[in-house]
């Protein structure tokens, strides 16, 4: 009695579970947002998951493209199956064919014991093919081959597994231009174009950025048991102004630190910092004057060449009083 119970209590976890997933993949929560470009990605992603149509996912790094992948996985009619998600990238080349297909005890050496692949995994849901751009030619003719015959055979092995399985394909590589340059198979091209869904960068977005921005800081409070977050005038108006090299994965990062650093009830300008990898891109991620730009150009190598301004001049190629005028108007141009 007391193990029917609990199989019950377990199959009302997974059950509750299922809806969460599939709650937090719903078009309305998978990115937010109004602007018309994301409102045409909306549409798309209800196209795709109708169908079992193969979709080409493409945009820049940290554009939400697994997400999106996710979403029409969650919202199709094989939710309740597999979502197997592979980043091409991350594999090494003399792994990929058995991590993609599996393999048989003993096939290789450190073949130690039989393994599925994960198109195996995916069987009857959907695999994720998260930047197939970097896939080498020799695995994309394997590819091909599985996706053709819609079976596969695991490395050592003669016996063929029948697939039923959706594949959505993402990269941030223009795959036209790489078929062109002989770094990917036109014929593999043309099986996974399917529906094409390009994903906009973050600055083309408008006002995206903020309803993310209080999305996010709304999120971070939650999570942190934290009193909300309200955005400061200051504070939107720096974010319009950003670039975001990192988009929306780039804004988040930027909101979870700024909802630390907020002292009141408010998240100021002051609280929004941009942790470029090279301090150099920082000169370029906001819209302003050119006047703007030369002070902080001169201010990086000013900071570089430990406040030489011989030296600064020289390698700028601009005369020493055109420093010293600034630093006149702009003392504040020597602090780091």
């Amino acid at each position: 009695m007391k193990n029917i119970r609990e199989n019950a209590k377990l199959k009302q976890k997974i059950t509750l579970l299922e809806e969460e997933i599939e709650k937090k993949y719903e078009y309305n929560n998978l990115i937010k947002g109004d602007s018309p470009q994301i409102q045409k990605t909306f549409k798309l992603i209800e196209k795709a998951a109708r169908t079992n149509i193969t979709v080409s996912i493409t945009g820049e790094t940290g554009t939400g493209k697994e997400l999106v992948a996710k979403s029409i996985h969650f919202n199709s009619s094989r939710s309740k199956f597999p979502f197997v998600a592979v980043n091409v990238s991350a594999v090494p080349k003399e792994l990929i064919e058995s991590e993609m297909f599996g393999h048989e005890k003993g096939s290789f050496t450190g073949a130690n014991n039989r393994r599925t692949g994960k198109f195996e995994e995916a069987n009857k849901g959907t695999i994720f093919l998260d930047e197939i751009g970097d896939m080498d030619l020799n695995m994309q003719s394997k590819l091909l081959r599985v996706i053709q015959e819609e079976e596969v055979s695991r490395v050592g092995s003669n016996e063929t597994i029948k697939l039923d399985v959706r594949i959505i394909v993402a990269t941030h590589k223009n795959l036209a231009e790489e078929v062109k340059k002989g770094n990917f198979r036109e014929d593999l091209y043309y099986r996974l174009l399917g529906l094409p869904v390009e994903l906009p960068p973050l600055r083309d977005r408008g006002n995206d950025i903020l309803i993310l921005a209080k999305y996010f800081a709304d999120e971070f409070c939650k999570k942190n048991k934290i009193k909300k977050l309200k955005i400061a005038t200051d504070a939107q108006a720096k974010l319009k102004k950003y670039n975001f090299p990192g988009n929306v994965r780039e804004l988040k990062a930027i909101i979870d630190l700024a909802s630390v650093m907020a002292d009141g009830d408010e998240i100021l300008a002051e609280d929004i910092s941009y942790g470029s990898i090279n301090s150099m891109d920082n000169v370029f991620v906001e819209e302003t004057t050119l006047e703007e730009y030369n002070k902080l150009i001169i201010k990086h190598f000013l900071k570089k060449y430990d406040n030489k301004v011989r030296e600064v001049a020289k390698k700028l190629d601009i005369g020493k009083t055109t420093i010293y005028r600034l630093l006149k108007e702009e003392p504040d141009l020597l602090k780091g």
